[in-house]
């Protein structure tokens, strides 16, 4: 006995050592903001190779009126309106040590980035010789390579540090190597993702993309996550890059704090499905209500049962969490005959509760005058808004969140007639829980709603309320939408396809 206890004090030292000296990417890197000249890597470490299992324990959630829960952290609970008093935990730890957690931790990141170039190079010897001159062989591709310098990862932005990449090429795949190191210097983990940069606006290479929104944790497809990541990567329609229109995660139940704020993070992109797609597809992300905040809000907005979980610190945490840089709206160019226009709906935006009138907005002026700016200027053959919300609808009478709502119908109104001004334009949008294909019946304009990442989500509509003033298309089931962009028989195409979560395409529609 006197051996046993020494030597198990050895091998618990010993394995805290290893462990230290390791950090790990549970959560992955994700590529995004792509441009034609640059890009944005988003890199986190962490101390453990997986997130913590469905085993760990729970925290307890105790409310004002008396009354104390211990939710399993999957479905939500039925209290999650109520008020908070405090929250408790059972371990040291707190939020590091529950259920699903990805805890981070301190260390240094790299990137390494390169592309392969076709080798034009031919020459001859020409050196004294009999005979012909033989052709020297010259590799047949140049290996283009960059690295960062090593950078700390950020503990007060969840062990985040996000690389911008430029003076890229345009239209060119570039593999990423990410690789990790302990504060003391030994190495932790790698991992390796690809993406392609946007093409040339001069150039008119076919581009697919696909759009989802309404991701849930509770209501994942299978075990290790959501299966329209892995379907999307093994289409025949794989996408160039993706866009992800919001409602990215659920805060209103469980992020009290905003430790549990960054605990949604962890726990969604630490599935294994999540974490592959996201190091071979670059994306552009869009916030909506539930990953900024709560159901429906906005800047003034007062919701006691956040607890100590505030409105800024939501857009704080978004930054942190997505590679997206400093402007939460934007415009991307991908070659001669696509650009979208990404829009922020939750920054700017009046109270949904104030009388509808020209002062009562949801993208505020200077945003306004920036789309209206860049969008008259613009020489792309098809221009695309992609919004959080919709624009056109139709949407339920007791909804007032959207410009398709009565109670933002002046805003709305002035959107959609400035909108229809340009051919070869439509609208696509997240947040309802139903794919759609609607033409406005006065503008005519096009809105196409991509529906929410899993059948389990979707609902809020009946598939019987088909109406026809509206509705070309419509099926109450999760997927995603794809976007491709060509030109056969040398005639520009913009084709939208609804997509189930098995990639069976349920519905297409072109324009021309």
């Amino acid at each position: 006995m006197r051996f046993t206890i020494p030597l198990v004090s050895w091998l618990l030292l010993w394995s805290l050592n290893i462990l230290s000296a390791q950090p790990y990417m549970a959560t992955g890197f994700k590529v995004g903001e792509v441009s034609d000249t640059s890009a944005i890597i988003w890199t986190r470490l962490t101390e453990k190779k997986h997130p913590n299992p469905e085993t760990a324990e729970v925290p307890t959630f105790h409310f004002t009126e008396g009354t104390s829960i211990q939710p399993d952290l999957y479905d939500r609970p039925k209290t999650f309106r109520k008020v908070p008093q405090k929250v408790t935990f059972p371990t040291p730890g707190k939020v590091s040590d529950i259920r699903y957690a990805a805890p981070g931790t301190a260390g240094e990141v790299l990137v390494l980035y390169e592309y392969k170039e076709l080798n034009h190079q031919n020459s001859t010897n020409s050196g004294p010789q009999q005979g012909p001159a033989k052709p020297i062989a010259f590799p047949k591709y140049r290996i283009h390579r960059k690295e960062t310098c090593w950078q700390p990862v950020n503990p007060k932005a969840d062990y985040t540090h996000q690389f911008t990449l430029t003076a890229l090429k345009p239209g060119v795949v570039y593999n990423v190597t990410v690789e990790s190191r302990s504060p003391n210097g030994k190495p932790g983990a790698t991992r390796k993702g690809t993406f392609r940069t946007a093409y040339h606006p001069g150039d008119p290479k076919p581009v697919t993309f696909t759009v989802s929104t309404g991701q849930a944790f509770r209501h994942q497809d299978r075990k290790d996550g959501f299966q329209i990541y892995p379907t999307m990567l093994a289409s025949s329609h794989r996408p160039d890059f993706f866009v992800h229109t919001g409602d990215i995660l659920y805060y209103d139940a469980l992020a009290k704090t905003q430790d549990l704020a960054h605990w949604h993070w962890q726990r969604m992109y630490s599935r294994p499905t999540n974490v592959q797609f996201h190091e071979q597809v670059p994306a552009y992300f869009i916030k909506d209500d539930h990953d900024t905040w709560i159901n429906d809000c906005w800047p003034t907005m007062d919701a006691p049962s956040m607890h100590k979980f505030t409105f800024q610190q939501g857009l704080e945490i978004f930054k942190q969490q997505v590679p997206m840089g400093d402007k939460t709206y934007r415009t991307i160019r991908w070659g001669k005959d696509l650009q979208i226009w990404l829009v922020e709906g939750r920054d700017f935006r009046s109270s949904n509760k104030a009388k509808d009138g020209p002062d009562k907005t949801i993208w505020g002026k200077e945003q306004k005058a920036w789309l209206k700016e860049t969008f008259a200027w613009s020489d792309a053959t098809f221009r695309l808004l992609i919004s959080p919300t919709p624009i056109i609808g139709p949407d339920r009478k007791n909804k007032q969140d959207n410009h398709s709502n009565s109670n933002f119908k002046t805003e709305g109104d002035e959107i959609r007639a400035f909108l229809a001004q340009f051919k070869r334009t439509a609208i696509i949008c997240g947040d309802r829980h139903w794919q759609f294909h609607s033409v406005h019946p006065e503008t005519k304009l096009h809105e196409f709603s991509c529906g929410p990442a899993s059948d389990l989500h979707a609902g809020g509509w009946s598939q019987k309320d088909f109406r026809d003033s509206y509705h070309q298309f419509l099926r109450v089931k999760g997927g995603y939408l794809s976007v491709t962009v060509d030109r056969p028989a040398g005639k520009p195409t913009c084709t939208f396809r609804f997509h189930g979560v098995d990639g069976k395409v349920h519905y297409q529609k072109s324009i021309q």
